[in-house]
């Protein structure tokens, strides 16, 4: 374990520490966890502020507006300053941003919040995972699912602990204060363990990294598969609560339980994924896992309308967190394998598109669901997702290769 005199001087940190391993999972629990307290509040601020379907997807838009500007330019940063910054200033964002959500109550001021939100959530999210592409390069074996089923456990007890206090009569802001101080307490055990070097894999050593990056070849394949996938659960997220009371009837106070039941499952999947995608590689995994989530969003669309069928409804949640699990993880393994550009942009560019689809797909969902229905919606994202077992084959030769030297 490295010095106490090394963490305190800012001297590089070996990336294949235990110590350095366990702040790259707290850095992925505390967004994770951040993230997932907006979910149950989403109905609440619908409420709070008046809106429609419609109007609430352009303010959702604004989420992902702020974090598809900053994702892009966040490699290049961690090129230059070392990801610990980076991470440590989009966590202590969506600490500050949190509390907010769950009390503006005008259009400009949640616009004003959700911005800040996304940024943070952007910078956050392209940090830790060039850190985890570094940590899991110098280990020499697949950390990427045990890494993001850190993520999921987050997003577990993100959105279940905040279900479980808006229904014990907790109020909204109440329970955003409590989840941002867990976010801050999780960022301070984090920070002395963080590597302080700047990633090798940003760029040629002396050459300074350029601001914006642009996915080509196969990044490009992957930033697509990634939007699809973030979509799903970007939709989840925003919209599955909303499915679950409009549509079958359930009280708000018990609308979360859906993405909790989704993030627990995706939470184990991830957290034995290390060992499944050593087992059976990167391809069988993109096919049977795309194809287990497709299964989940037919359940969920096509289970009865009766109150045996609210709960088949739910169980839709689990399966597709299940299938999703490890999708993500190998996608980002491929891009730090893949020698088409360095590895740290690539996470970047990847990063930048797939939020695309987590962040600003909801807002196309409102406006879809505004015309067609929320229903309808959900369909054309289960078809959309078939995709991601249709491009097994190409992911799979990336993901499943040695890392570039």
């Amino acid at each position: 374990m490295e010095s106490a005199h090394d963490a305190m001087m800012g001297h590089p940190v070996s990336a294949n520490r235990p110590a350095t391993r366990l702040a790259t999972r707290l850095a992925f629990l505390a967004a994770g966890f951040s993230l997932s307290c907006w979910a149950p509040l989403v109905p609440y601020a619908r409420a709070r502020l008046g809106v429609d379907d419609a109007t609430l997807g352009l303010l959702l838009l604004c989420l992902g507006i702020g974090s598809v500007v900053a994702m892009p330019a966040t490699a290049p940063l961690s090129a230059r300053y070392g990801t610990r910054p980076v991470i440590l200033g989009g966590g202590l964002g969506m600490a500050l941003a949190l509390p907010a959500l769950a009390t503006v109550d005008s259009l400009a001021g949640a616009a004003a919040a959700l911005l800040l939100f996304g940024a943070s959530l952007g910078t956050l999210d392209v940090a830790m995972n060039v850190h985890a592409v570094e940590v899991e390069r110098d280990a020499d074996r697949p950390l990427m699912s045990g890494f993001h089923g850190l993520f999921s456990v987050g997003g577990f007890a993100g959105s279940g602990g905040m279900t479980l206090l808006l229904a014990a009569g907790l109020a909204p802001w109440a329970a955003a204060c409590l989840g941002a101080a867990l976010v801050l307490v999780m960022l301070a055990l984090a920070a002395p363990r963080l590597l302080r070097a700047r990633p090798v894999t940003a760029g040629a050593e002396g050459k300074r990294a350029p601001l914006f990056v642009r996915p080509r070849g196969i990044v490009a394949l992957l930033g697509v598969l990634a939007l699809v996938t973030f979509l799903a659960e970007g939709a989840l997220l925003d919209w599955g609560a909303l499915l679950m009371t409009d549509h079958r009837g359930v009280s708000p106070t018990q609308a979360g339980l859906g993405y909790t039941l989704f993030s627990l499952a995706m939470m184990a999947g991830r957290l034995t994924g290390d060992r499944v995608v050593a087992a059976l590689g990167g391809r069988r995994v993109m096919l049977w896992g795309g194809l287990t989530a497709i299964a989940g969003l037919a359940v969920l669309l096509l289970a009865p309308q009766t109150p045996s069928g609210v709960w088949l409804a739910f169980a839709g949640f689990p399966l597709i967190g299940a299938g999703a699990a490890n999708l993500v993880p190998v996608l980002f393994s491929a891009a730090g394998r893949q020698r088409v550009m360095p590895p740290a942009l690539a996470v970047a560019g990847m990063t930048a598109i797939g939020y695309a689809g987590m962040l600003g797909g909801p807002a196309l969902i409102g406006f879809i669901a505004r015309g067609m229905g929320l229903p309808t919606a959900f369909a054309l994202l289960t078809a959309l997702m078939a995709l991601v077992p249709l491009s097994a084959g190409p992911v799979g030769r990336v993901g499943d290769q040695p890392a570039a030297s």
